[in-house]
């Protein structure tokens, strides 16, 4: 079965602790929701930099990607089903680039 990953823009952290607690239960929600087809629930990401050809970019402080996970799907429609439900999406803040995971 294919993979695909979800890389994740956007969103933001909690600002406080009962928050933090309420999103993170909806986020474990969300992927015990998926069961087997959750490969790897990720991780938010920390701040990059851009390694090109010419050297290495600062992100100016903002980073393109704010976290990412691996799933199974049959087909691309259905992988964007199962983002649909992530928490990211709550509040218009966040969005989700969906992409198969190519094999090799």
């Amino acid at each position: 079965m294919p993979k695909f990953m979800f890389i994740y823009h956007g969103g933001g952290r909690p600002e406080t602790p009962e928050e933090g607690e309420r999103v993170m239960a909806a986020w474990m929600k969300w992927m015990a929701d998926m069961g087997d087809a959750l490969v790897d629930g990720g991780n938010p990401a920390g701040m990059s930099k851009t390694v090109t050809a010419s050297g290495i970019e600062d992100n100016g402080g903002a980073n393109p990607v704010s976290g990412y996970s691996l799933v199974n799907a049959p087909d691309m429609a259905a992988a964007c089903e199962m983002a649909k439900g992530c928490p990211i999406l709550e509040g218009g803040s966040g969005t989700i680039e969906v992409a198969e995971a190519m094999e090799m």
